[in-house]
């Protein structure tokens, strides 16, 4: 039997002895230990050794110890050529017997910990995965396909989870500490972070990684996993062709920021785009394009760049689309301010429940402005400037759908007026799956003549006009 495998039982044994609860405890000290008790010794299917622990902190030690100091980390291949000649010399030298899966397992954990992101690196580089959640050391989850699953993956300690969320944030010029508890960042292949430390996570530290794919998800996916119909798409390129002003609402991780993707790969090559997001997700095809991205304030409170001022300064860049990642406070009034001022076919994200839910948001978040305009006036200014919204949702089942593709029409006395162009018609549910399909309205929208002045002809069955019922 190797080393591991006698270490890994006898900590298997050793484990079973547990210790007695301390008494006297006051009431909410306890019910906040019995929270992270129970969340530290839920159940694992690999239990974690603390003699390999032990093993795999003193080879990487002396791995640290050896390696020089002026070794570029960026070159990745020859780093890990280097590590591994050193991991051989080491394990030769402490005469530690490993079976060759184990040697490969712990280099491979070694490695990661050295030039990646630790426990996480296998699975980010799984490419099934769509988000990583870490809540506290003992306890990861994982989002595949939809569905929520806990992986067996743990970190040593708090500590361990603090030293990869600095890994990730440091490159960015950003921080997280006690007095700046939470943080969004990006990894370098674009994949959205959220990291929230103690005191304001009780757990532990706790990270949120959003994944994307390596290749955006192009049209015939998007049409092949039933979030849009071929007709629905049609009506969507051919708005994005005419620079209407397009808001794709929906709730958090429906898939707004991948249909923004999609849709913003109609936009002509021969245009200037400019993209403002916090952390850059939207991933652009284009060759012309300029992407903004703003930052928090430093250490002494200084030096922060929101979206409202990035807004205004694109105004002085010369954009013919100005693309903003996410509206959610009051850079909507320069938001609505840049589609009224002559930048047509400019798009953004917000999150709402419905397309009418949306304007609302729109109307409060250009509220937060405090110009103190009156309601009829913002209300205004909405209906001029938004031309369609694009309403996604995600199922029941985990599936992303579009539900909505809305007109907003203008104005009938304080109340601004939006028709339904296509909607998602629920028909059944059958082995869990939702079953139901994007439907036209049959209703034609009022800026027929701007896709058609813009050389834009589109076929009435697109609106169901001419065409029976398909089921």
């Amino acid at each position: 039997m190797s080393l591991l495998k006698r270490i890994e039982q006898g900590q298997g044994s050793s484990s079973q002895k547990k210790t007695p609860a301390s008494e006297g405890e006051t009431g909410s000290s306890s019910r906040l230990s019995s929270l992270q008790s129970r969340r530290a010794n839920a159940p694992d299917t690999t239990p974690q050794s603390g003699t390999y622990y032990d093993l795999k902190t003193r080879v990487q030690n002396k791995l640290l110890a050896e390696i020089d100091p002026s070794t570029d980390i960026s070159q990745t291949e020859e780093v890990r050529r280097s590590i591994q000649d050193l991991f051989e010399q080491i394990l030769a030298e402490e005469n530690i017997v490993l079976s060759r899966p184990e040697r490969h397992r712990l280099f491979e954990q070694i490695t990661a910990e050295i030039l990646g992101f630790g426990p996480l690196e296998p699975l980010l580089k799984d490419d099934s995965l769509t988000e990583v959640m870490v809540n506290g050391a003992k306890n990861i989850y994982i989002e595949r396909k939809g569905r929520l699953h806990r992986v067996p993956v743990t970190f040593e300690s708090d500590e361990h989870v603090m030293r990869i969320i600095d890994r990730i944030v440091a490159p960015l010029g950003r921080r997280i500490d006690e007095s700046s508890p939470y943080v969004d960042a990006r990894l370098p292949d674009g994949s959205r972070v959220n990291a929230v430390v103690p005191p304001i996570s009780l757990v532990g530290p706790t990270l949120t990684i959003r994944k994307f794919s390596k290749n955006p998800i192009t049209v015939e996916q998007l049409i092949q996993f039933g979030s849009i119909t071929p007709e629905a798409l049609q009506f969507m390129k051919a708005c994005v062709e005419a620079r209407l002003n397009i808001v794709i609402s929906g709730g958090t991780g429906s898939g707004k920021t991948t249909l923004l993707n999609v849709m913003s790969s109609f936009i002509p090559a021969d245009e200037r785009i400019l993209t403002i997001e916090n952390a850059a997700e939207v991933q652009l095809r284009q060759e012309h394009v300029v992407t903004l991205e703003s930052r928090p304030a430093n250490i002494e409170g200084r030096g922060e760049i929101t979206i409202q001022q990035l807004v205004v300064n694109s105004l002085r860049m010369r954009p013919d689309r100005i693309i903003v990642g996410e509206i959610r406070d009051e850079a909507a009034l320069d938001m609505l301010q840049a589609m009224n001022t002559g930048h047509d076919g400019s798009m953004t994200t917000t999150h709402a429940n419905s397309p009418r839910d949306s304007l609302s948001r729109l109307e409060t978040m250009t509220l937060m402005a405090g110009m103190d305009l009156p309601v009829r006036a913002i209300r205004e200014q909405i209906s001029s400037a938004v031309d369609v919204i694009c309403q996604q949702a995600r199922m029941k089942d985990g599936s992303r759908r579009v539900t909505y593709i809305t007109e907003v029409s203008g104005m009938e006395g304080d109340v601004i007026t939006t028709t339904d162009i296509f909607a998602f018609e629920q028909s059944g549910v059958e082995d869990g799956k939702i079953i139901g399909r994007l439907r036209p309205t049959g209703l034609r929208p009022k800026f027929m003549d701007k896709l058609e002045a813009s050389g834009v002809h589109l076929p009435p069955s697109i609106f169901g006009i001419g065409e029976r019922r398909r089921y």
